[in-house]
């Protein structure tokens, strides 16, 4: 009867720190969740502590991921199953004394990191900072980043915990250590303006649940310079999404398909919708890499002047595994045939697209997910962030929600505002404070306007990156440890 309470219990703690989550984005709930997992983990039994944070991650992850489940059955599963057992570890490793006041919220940032960063480069989805973006809390996010954003977020459903236990003193110090933490975020450098730019953010629309074809490439491209013409206003950007460029070499056969873009006709027909629109257009490119990498293709935006003239190009520096590139290809391709037959060639240039109009921090897709990327774009001098991305064959709305959440974090991370393109949906308008100013529908054609700053100034959490926030974790620990192996001295001497 204990295991299955512990799996229940657990399972109500994930369930809540789920629904917390971007496409819900109950944010309250998570701090209850967090409160029942820190009443869970007093249990003496270590199995006990166990189970219950394995039925906490397994249902948080389980509904958090189930995107996944359109892609890869097995994927999904494994993924769900085996990263769900590091919460369990957070339960048994925190142990069951007062130590775990420190030690739940430092185990959080430890495993949370770890996720974010393994394996293959991590996979940061369904994460703590996720369920804040829209809270209060969020304000530590210029002083500590998500790793802040998680501790507090665990320390306040402790809180929560001990006012319900009647334990008000403990409370008391645990909760103002949070008012403290985001009173500090609240004051924190977050950057100056320095200018203004008008700005269009183009989603060309289509189906959802789309898969990459040859044959749809004109149409999706049609879609985005059908969109682009609708603008009505003098701007100075024009921002397409993620890969809607996907021109052939010149002079390929057409095959089954009856129209395709050739490159010539790219790159005329780009130049000549920045000339039309009087203004920098930032398309995003995918073909193949051609010359002496055939084999391989290449993700890449361009920005284009007014006059038509491309002055820049950065390519994907962080490209996604078993989408662009397939780890182990020869081991994996032993097993299943459902993988891309050619690897995206990965870039290594600096995170900016230089443009007459501001100097574009630029983080394609993917990339937004990860803190470090955001912060390479500010420090290589990026004034704004841009994140062309194109989510056009997922399932549901999940991961397309939790990318805006991103773009959240990063805008308040950097103090920057946040462009989001995307073919079928989302793309948004973010300010520095992480607020949605504007966000598209799925599957619409429609052009988003808005007059942002270019911004310079780096916030703490840009100049520090994690490193402060996983030391004092592992300080955390190192002392608990230290600590339980200290001989205890009887009070009579």
């Amino acid at each position: 009867m204990r295991t299955v309470k512990s799996l229940i219990l657990g399972g109500i703690s994930g369930f809540l720190v789920a629904f917390s989550l971007p496409p819900w984005g109950w944010w309250p709930l998570a701090l209850v969740g967090f409160a029942l997992f820190d009443y869970l983990c007093g249990e003496s039994s270590k199995r006990s502590r166990f189970l219950s944070g394995w039925a906490a991650g397994l249902v948080w992850l389980a509904m958090g991921e189930l995107w996944m489940f359109d892609l890869t059955v097995a994927g999904y599963i494994l993924v769900f199953i085996v990263f769900s057992a590091g919460y369990g570890l957070i339960a048994v490793a925190a142990g069951s004394g007062n130590a775990r006041l420190i030690l739940l919220p430092a185990g959080f940032v430890l495993y949370e990191w770890f996720r974010w960063s393994w394996p293959f480069g991590g996979v940061p989805l369904a994460t703590v900072p996720m369920t804040q973006v829209n809270s209060p809390l969020s304000a530590v996010l210029p002083l500590g980043g998500g790793l802040l954003l998680t501790a507090v977020t665990v320390a306040a459903g402790i809180s929560l915990r001990l006012l319900v236990e009647r334990r008000f003193d403990m409370a008391s110090i645990v909760f103002g250590s949070v008012v403290v933490a985001v009173i500090a975020g609240t004051v924190a450098p977050t950057g100056s303006p320095i200018g203004e730019l008008d700005v269009a953010v183009v989603q060309g629309g289509g189906p959802q649940r789309t898969r990459a074809d040859t044959c749809e490439n004109q149409r999706v491209f049609d879609r985005h310079r059908d969109a682009t013409a609708s603008i009505d206003r003098a701007v100075d950007l024009v921002m397409w999404p993620e890969n809607v460029v996907n021109p052939i070499e010149d002079g390929r056969p057409l095959g089954r398909c009856d129209d395709l873009l050739f490159m010539s006709e790219a790159l005329e027909d780009t130049a000549a919708i920045a000339r039309s629109q009087n203004a920098v257009l930032i398309p995003g490119w995918f073909h193949s890499a051609g010359g002496d990498r055939p084999s391989n293709t290449v993700n890449y935006s361009t920005a284009i002047t007014p006059e038509g003239e491309t002055v820049d190009r950065y390519d994907k520096v962080r490209i996604v595994p078993f989408g662009e590139f397939v780890p182990l290809r020869g081991l994996i391709e032993r097993f299943s045939s459902d993988v891309p037959n050619r690897d995206v060639l990965q870039g290594s240039g600096p995170a900016v697209l230089e443009s007459p109009v501001a100097t574009l921090g630029i983080s394609i897709s993917w990339e937004i997910f990860f803190e470090n990327r955001g912060r390479a774009a500010i420090l290589d001098g990026g004034e704004i962030l841009v994140n062309p991305t194109n989510g056009s064959s997922y399932w549901l709305t999940i991961l397309q929600s939790q990318q805006v959440a991103s773009s959240q974090l990063r805008a308040q991370e950097t103090g920057r505002w946040v462009l989001q393109a995307a073919p079928t949906g989302f793309s948004a308008i973010v300010d520095p404070d992480g607020t949605v100013l504007d966000r598209t529908g799925v599957s619409e054609q429609r052009v988003l306007y808005g007059t942002i700053e270019r911004r310079e100034g780096l916030t703490l959490t840009t100049r520090m990156g994690p490193i402060p926030w996983l030391v004092l974790s592992l300080m955390a620990f190192l002392v608990a440890a230290i600590r339980s192996r200290s001989p205890r001295v009887d009070e009579d001497g």
